[in-house]
């Protein structure tokens, strides 16, 4: 009679791996470090801008910075709320961040501006347009710009007027280098390239907003500053000072009476 066979063990069947965890960009800033790709650094500055581009978002759909929450910004970015104070050390934070960003594309506009006017020749309407492009390329900073330099945090106006002094201070070395301003002092060129830059930020809100189609065209925003622009470099050629001013004053009066005499 046959041996009974003794019976071998079962080999249990391989587990199935465990689905991988869906991370949250916030998450992934501490899981960075173990993968290979991305780097840690890239993965953050992911989710910074991700941050960034969130409060962009919610100030585009007509909420003002000052009335953006903490919350809602990082629930926008798809961030943990605790996720934010890894970038930024609260909302005044987040809004330098994003007053250096648009400043840096005002200023790189502004640069794009120069080479046309200086190596081109160009004249103010071709300037005008390639600033215009540039707002468009870039709408939501500019949003943000154009509405915050009048909005509730006093943090983000003071840096506006930073940035705009900022610009102010790179159009005068400009300035200087035009043949026809040659008569001008330093501090009149201070007053007009201040008086430049503050036209665009002005007009800005206007542009942001959309135009009655019926709007004649003289007064759609990007006309006027045109034209605002055109009589501050009129101006600027033909002035002499405030003594020169009196002086052609007086000098005017004088012929005017001169001639009511004869």
């Amino acid at each position: 009679m046959p041996s009974p066979q003794t019976a071998s063990p079962r080999t249990p069947a391989p587990a199935a791996p465990a689905p991988a965890p869906v991370l949250a960009p916030a998450l992934a800033d501490d899981a960075a470090a173990a993968s290979p790709t991305p780097p840690r650094a890239g993965r953050k500055q992911q989710t910074r801008q991700a941050l960034m581009d969130a409060a962009h978002a919610l100030m585009d759909a007509g909420t003002g910075f000052c009335a953006l929450s903490l919350r809602e910004v990082a629930r926008t970015a798809g961030v943990v709320p605790t996720a934010f104070y890894r970038h930024f050390a609260d909302m005044d934070a987040l809004g330098l961040a994003l007053v250096d960003e648009v400043g840096q594309t005002f200023r790189a506009a502004i640069r794009e501006v120069r080479r046309h006017e200086f190596e081109k020749g160009g004249a103010i309407p071709g300037s005008v347009r390639i600033f215009l492009d540039a707002v468009e390329r870039h709408r939501s900073q500019f949003v943000f710009l154009a509405r915050e330099q009048f909005g509730g945090s006093a943090t983000v106006r003071q840096a506006l007027r930073q940035l705009r002094r900022q610009c102010a201070d790179d159009m005068v070395a400009d300035l200087k280098a035009m043949a026809q301003l040659t008569h001008l002092r330093t501090e009149d060129l201070d007053e007009i390239a201040d008086l430049v830059v503050k036209t665009v930020f002005a007009t800005l809100p206007d542009m942001m907003d959309p135009q009655p189609a019926d709007l004649p065209e003289h007064l759609r925003p990007q006309t006027k500053m045109v034209q605002q622009l055109r009589f501050i470099m009129i101006g600027a050629k033909r002035w002499k000072g405030m003594r020169g001013a009196f002086l052609a004053q007086r000098d005017g009066a004088g012929a005017r009476a001169a001639l009511r005499r004869r």
